[in-house]
C-alpha cells in the first residue's frame, strides 16, 4: 500500500504488459517488506485512524493522526464545559460526509456583482450550519436530543438554505471556488434517450418487436420436415422447405399448379422464396428477358425478383423463380378474406368476421397504386394484383409477389403492354371489391357488392372502385387513380410511415451501446485467467492483470451481508460504461482474501486493460 500512497514517478506509460511471471520468488523479501515498521499503517489509509496505534501496532503512524478510541476516551474523561468554547474540530466533524446541494450548479456558479462576500478564506464547517456560531461537540443541544430530533433539525437547516441566493452561506462557499464548473453527468449508462415525449426510455428493444423478430428468425431457420421428397440441391440452393401448409389448398397459377419453397443460397447464405411451376416446358429462351428487367425494379411494395431457371430435379420440367423471402408473411386472402374457424365466445361457437377498416383499406390501395405506377413507368405490367399473391409482411405493410412469372408463362413478343396495364387496373378494382366484401367472387353479384360497399365505406372508396372496373380508355391510367385517392390521404400515409421510422430508430437507439459492452466483456475474457499459465497459479497476481481481475470481481462477484451473490444489472451496466468512458471516479478493489485493497479510478483500470490487451 505504500506504493499506492506515495507519488508515482512520471513515465510515458505505467501499464504492465501481460508476460509470464518470473519463476523465482523471493518470499523472504516480501515478508520483510510486509513486516517493516516503516510501512504506513493500512488503517490510516482506509479508515483515517488506527485503533491499535497506542496498543502496540508496529506500523508507521503519521504524527497528525490519533486513534479514534483514544481520542474518544480522552474526551469523555474531560469535564464538560459550562459554555461552548471555540475549540478545534473533533474527529466526527472532520469525517462528516460532504454535503452536495440539489440545486443546479448554473444557479450558483456566477457570483453576484452587487453583493459583497464576507467570506474570503477557506470555508469552515460552520458554513454548513448557518444557525450555529461554532460547532460544539459537547453542547446541551447534542447530548439532550434524540437522533431522530437531530436528523429532523439538519433536514430543516438544509431546506432553509436558499441555493439561488448568492449572499447565502452556501453561495459564499461555492463563490470561493472556481468561477466555472464542469458538471459530471449523473447517468453513466451512456445510452442515448429516444425522442422526447414519444417513447419511454429503455436499454433494450421492446418486447413486442423483439418477439416478432425472434419469430421471423426462428421461421427462417426451421429445419425442413422429411417426407416431401425434395431435392438436396437445386441450382445453387439447398435446404429446401415447403412453405405451403396443405397440398389440398393449392391454387392453379393460370393453367399450372405451383408450389412455394424456402431455400438457402449457397452464394450468400440468405434464404429465398422459390416458386415452382410444375410441368412447364420453356419454348422460347427470350422469355427470360422479362426476368432480367424485373430484377432491376426496386420498390418497397414489390417482392424483388432474383433469378429464374428451369430444372428437372423434381422429376419433371419445372420453372423456378427466386424471390426475396419474408418470414411469417400472409396473403391478403389469408388475412382478411379466408373464413376463420369458429371460436368459443359467450358460451357458444361463433364465426369471426369483421369488415376491413377504411383506414387500412386506403393504406393498402395507396401502396398498391404506388407499386403499379413504378411498374408501368418501367414499361411492364404487374399481372398479379390478386389477393392470393399480395403478402402482408407487417402491420399494414404489403408486398406484391410473384411478379415476372406471368411474363414467362404467357410470353408473346407481339403482346401490347398497354392492354396488360389496363388489365392491372381492372384487377385492382376487383381486389378492392373482394376486400370490402370479404369475398373473392364479389364481382359476380355486382349490385349486392355495391350495396355492401356503400353501407360500410365512404363514397370515395365506391367511386374509386367503380373507376377501376370501368371500361379501358386512353384517359384511364394509374396517375388518374392516384389523383382520385387525394393528397390528404397520401400525406396521412406518409406521416404514418415517418412515425413508424421514428419508432424503429428509437428501438435501434436503445440497443446502440450493447455491442460496445460486448466487446468490452470479450476483452475481459481474453485477459483474465488464461489457461496457458495454468502451471503458474500466481500469474494474475501481478501488474495490470491483478487490477483487472479485482475489477471483474467488483463488477460481477459482489456479495451482500449474508454472503448471497448480488445480481444487479444496473450496477454492471454502470461500471462497464464508466470503464469504457474512463471516468476519474475512484473505487476500492478488495482482494479475495480481504488482506489487501487498491483505490483506483476507472481511468486507471481502462489504461490497464488497453495495455494488457494490446
Amino acid at each position: 500500500m505504500a506504493y499506492f500512497s506515495s507519488p508515482r514517478p512520471q513515465s510515458s506509460s505505467s501499464a504492465i504488459k501481460i508476460v509470464n511471471p518470473a519463476e523465482h520468488d523471493d518470499k523472504a523479501k516480501l515478508q520483510a517488506k510486509r513486516d517493516s515498521p516503516q510501512r504506513q499503517c493500512r488503517n490510516i489509509l482506509i479508515y483515517g485512524s488506527c485503533r491499535y496505534q497506542d496498543k502496540g501496532c508496529i506500523y508507521y503512524h503519521p504524527p497528525g493522526f490519533r486513534s479514534l478510541t483514544a481520542l474518544s476516551a480522552h474526551n469523555l474523561s474531560r469535564p464538560r464545559p459550562e459554555s461552548p468554547l471555540p475549540a478545534s474540530l473533533s474527529a466526527q466533524a472532520v469525517n462528516a460526509p460532504v454535503f452536495v446541494p440539489k440545486a443546479p450548479f448554473h444557479a450558483i456558479a456566477t457570483p453576484s456583482p452587487t453583493l459583497a462576500s464576507p467570506f474570503t478564506s477557506s470555508p469552515s464547517p460552520s458554513t454548513f450550519y448557518p444557525n450555529h456560531d461554532e460547532y460544539d461537540d459537547y453542547g446541551e443541544s447534542v447530548f439532550n436530543q434524540t437522533p431522530q430530533t437531530l436528523e429532523h433539525q439538519l433536514v430543516n437547516q438544509y431546506q432553509q438554505v436558499d441555493y439561488d441566493d448568492h449572499a447565502s452561506p452556501m453561495g459564499n462557499f461555492y463563490q470561493s471556488q472556481q468561477a466555472t464548473f464542469a458538471r459530471q453527468p449523473l447517468d453513466y449508462h451512456l445510452y442515448s434517450h429516444p425522442t422526447p415525449n414519444a417513447f419511454p426510455s429503455t436499454h433494450f428493444v421492446s418486447d413486442i418487436i423483439r418477439e416478432e423478430l425472434h419469430k421471423r428468425s426462428e421461421t427462417s431457420q426451421l429445419v425442413p420436415l422429411p417426407g416431401h421428397n425434395l431435392p438436396d440441391e437445386l441450382q445453387g440452393y439447398h435446404s429446401l422447405a415447403l412453405l405451403e401448409p396443405s397440398v389440398t389448398e393449392r391454387r392453379k397459377f393460370f393453367s399450372w399448379y405451383s408450389t412455394v419453397y424456402r431455400a438457402t443460397s449457397s452464394n450468400d447464405g440468405v434464404s429465398y422464396a422459390l416458386r415452382r411451376v410444375e410441368n412447364f416446358r420453356l419454348m422460347h429462351q427470350a422469355a427470360f428477358g422479362a426476368i432480367e428487367t424485373w430484377s432491376r425494379v426496386e420498390h418497397p411494395s414489390i417482392v424483388r425478383v432474383r433469378e429464374a431457371f428451369t430444372t428437372r430435379a423434381f422429376n419433371d420440367n419445372s420453372l423456378v423463380v427466386a424471390y426475396e423471402y419474408y418470414p411469417n408473411a400472409q396473403t391478403l386472402f389469408e388475412m382478411h378474406i379466408k373464413q376463420k374457424p369458429p371460436v368459443f365466445q359467450h358460451g357458444r361457437l361463433s364465426t369471426f368476421s369483421s369488415a376491413l377498416p377504411e383506414v387500412t383499406l386506403w393504406s393498402y390501395m395507396i401502396q398498391i397504386a404506388s407499386a403499379i405506377k413504378v411498374v408501368h413507368e418501367a414499361g411492364l405490367a404487374v399481372r398479379m394484383v390478386d389477393a392470393t399473391k399480395i403478402m402482408v409482411t407487417g402491420k399494414n405493410r404489403i408486398h406484391i409477389g410473384s411478379c415476372g412469372i406471368a411474363d414467362v408463362l404467357m410470353y408473346d413478343p407481339r403482346q401490347d403492354t398497354a392492354v396488360a396495364q389496363q388489365e392491372d387496373l381492372s384487377m385492382f378494382g376487383r381486389l378492392v371489391f373482394a376486400l370490402c366484401c370479404n369475398n373473392l367472387a364479389a364481382m359476380n353479384t355486382l349490385p349486392k357488392a355495391l350495396d355492401m360497399l356503400s353501407r360500410q365505406y365512404s363514397g370515395d372508396v365506391k367511386a374509386l372502385a367503380l373507376y377501376l372496373i370501368s371500361k379501358p380508355g386512353p384517359h384511364k391510367n394509374i396517375t388518374q387513380v392516384i389523383d382520385m385517392i387525394g393528397t390528404n390521404r397520401l400525406l396521412h400515409e406518409m406521416d404514418d410511415m415517418h412515425s413508424s421510422v421514428n419508432r424503429l430508430e428509437a428501438e435501434l437507439m436503445s440497443e446502440l451501446e450493447n455491442g460496445r459492452l460486448v466487446r468490452l466483456l470479450c476483452k475481459f475474457g481474453f485477459i483474465n485467467e488464461r489457461p496457458v499459465f495454468a502451471r503458474e497459479p500466481r500469474w494474475s497476481e501481478t501488474g495490470d492483470r491483478y487490477i483487472i481481475k479485482l475489477f471483474r470481481d467488483y463488477v460481477f462477484h459482489q456479495v451482500d451481508e449474508n454472503g448471497n451473490p448480488v445480481i444487479n444489472l444496473s450496477h454492471v451496466l454502470a461500471c462497464l460504461n464508466k470503464l469504457d468512458a474512463g471516468t476519474d471516479e475512484r473505487i476500492m478493489l478488495v482482494s479475495r482474501d480481504e488482506q489487501s485493497c487498491l483505490v483506483v479510478s476507472y481511468k486507471d483500470v481502462k489504461a490497464c486493460i488497453d495495455a494488457a490487451f494490446g
